[in-house]
């Protein structure tokens, strides 16, 4: 999982999102997404369920490092 900061930055960025509309989209706060993308915090089963609705993508690949994001 030591590629999950890197991971949801680039979902992110693909979307075009700044964090804040990502916590909106998402239902946390910024600085939550702030601190994951940094490394600071692990991502929550709620937020990991959340997230991989919104980007249509396993929670699997965000949490495995060996797998890699496609598209």
């Amino acid at each position: 999982m030591q590629r999950f900061p890197e991971k949801l930055v680039t979902l992110r960025e693909r979307r075009g999102m700044s964090q804040r509309k990502l916590a909106d989209a998402l239902g946390f706060h910024h600085t939550y997404i702030n601190r994951l993308e940094k490394g600071e915090r692990k991502p929550n089963a709620a937020f990991l369920l959340k997230v991989s609705q919104l980007f249509r993508i396993s929670a699997d690949v965000l949490l495995n490092d060996d797998l890699e994001l496609t598209g």
